[in-house]
């Protein structure tokens, strides 16, 4: 998935849009250098080193990769476990016209 994510990052540049990533790994060192050879510019957070992490317990994460699509005003509107990249594109592209629109 890091292509299509740094693509998402690259195109909606300038617009009001932020990826963060949450990362599993036990290995913190091991996860530094990944993020610094696949070019990752977006916030990733630590997840203690487990999927059962703080993160992923409050959010509720029963598998992985888990999207969710989170409004300005901190709705989530969309949630999908196992990404589709296509989905994920049209319903990104769906919230910015409503914000670009005024509706957001």
């Amino acid at each position: 998935m890091y292509p299509h994510e740094r693509s998402l990052v690259e195109k909606m540049s300038g617009k009001p849009f932020a990826l963060i990533g949450v990362n599993s790994d036990s290995d913190r060192d091991k996860v530094k250098k990944v993020i610094e050879e696949k070019g990752i510019t977006w916030r990733s957070f630590w997840n203690g080193g487990s999927t059962s992490g703080p993160i992923s317990t409050d959010w509720n994460i029963r598998g992985w990769p888990t999207a969710y699509l989170i409004d300005a005003k901190g709705v989530i509107r969309w949630k999908s476990v196992g990404v589709d990249e296509n989905v994920l594109d049209a319903e990104i592209e769906k919230l910015m016209k409503e914000v670009e629109g005024g509706s957001g």
